[in-house]
């Protein structure tokens, strides 16, 4: 994979790395011992969709509508843009404490060059943040000018910030549905292991992977013997299920532990936020066949 002008930068930043194996152990003991129904929220499993992105929306947009209202207030002096100017401010202000949080949570899972590159936007927009913090408290004890040049400096910081965030998503793939990467499956039954070979739930998990037409397929018999069949790539990072532990009718991710319901393919814990592609089942003489369901991610993207 060819390196972006970003990365070449960062890559030069060892210290970056220095930093992370401090923070990221402290991150991951604090979103681990939430609550899991909080841990779900900050991971986007209510959304279906990962939650820092669409957050991170409301700063860049408040913070772009001060630099418009500062403007029209310098050339105008304009008292409702300069109070706007304010509001906007501080809209902006309290959303990026917001996404940081979601976005610390992202970041916990990471390592090598993503990690390292999550740190950067990381500290980038920390400072940004701090800033716009600074620059709301100056303009509030009346030194407008100050405030003003600590704002252009902060965006001017969550800009480059968010540059390295789109790196993050279209660079490293972080927070992308793997699953989607992966080939559909076939779309007429295959036979694809003997009946006998896939054991009851409470024999070795009764799980068993197969490949087919070069998918990866995770089969296994739910408690009311009904045979289920989802992706063996686990949505989040790739991870194989297979290798994972059962619980109930669901299947955890041997990875980062994202749990998914084995009827289904949804995602019950995060990090995971996309469900697993599904695959009919049936028995033909003795043999499980499979096809790749008309909903899989993979039929839609092609």
């Amino acid at each position: 994979m060819g390196s972006t002008p970003s990365e070449r930068i960062i890559d030069k930043l060892p210290w970056l790395d220095d930093v992370a194996e401090k923070v990221q152990p402290k991150v991951q003991e604090i979103v681990h011992k939430g609550d899991p129904t909080l841990r779900n929220i900050l991971d986007g499993v209510w959304f279906g969709s990962p939650l820092h992105p669409v957050l991170q929306t409301l700063p860049i947009g408040s913070w772009t509508a001060v630099m418009a209202l500062d403007a029209v207030d310098v050339v105008t002096g304009s008292k409702t843009a300069r109070n706007g100017a304010d509001s906007a401010l501080a809209v902006g202000v309290a959303g990026g404490y917001v996404t940081a949080a979601v976005g610390f949570s992202d970041w916990r899972y990471l390592s090598g060059g993503s990690r390292r590159m999550g740190m950067a936007h990381a500290l980038l927009n920390s400072a940004g943040l701090l800033l716009n913090t600074a620059s709301l408290l100056l303009r509030a004890t009346g030194r407008r000018n100050l405030g003003r040049a600590a704002f252009l400096a902060g965006y001017s910081l969550n800009g480059m910030g968010a540059h390295l965030g789109g790196e993050l998503s279209y660079h490293y793939g972080l927070r992308v549905n793997r699953d989607v990467f992966e080939p559909a499956g076939p779309d007429e039954f295959v036979g694809v292991l003997d009946e006998g070979e896939l054991p009851a739930p409470s024999e070795d998990g009764g799980m068993r992977k197969v490949s087919v037409d070069g998918t990866e397929v995770l089969l296994a018999r739910a408690s009311d013997g009904e045979i289920c069949a989802i992706s063996n790539i686990c949505s989040h990072f790739a991870g194989p299920l297979a290798e994972g532990m059962r619980e109930g009718d669901t299947v955890v991710c041997p990875w980062h532990r994202s749990r998914f319901d084995l009827k289904t393919g949804e995602p019950i814990d995060g990090p995971a936020v996309f469900p697993q592609s599904t695959y009919e089942t049936r028995v033909r003489g003795g043999k499980i066949e499979l096809r790749a369901s008309e909903d899989n991610a993979q039929k839609k993207v092609r």
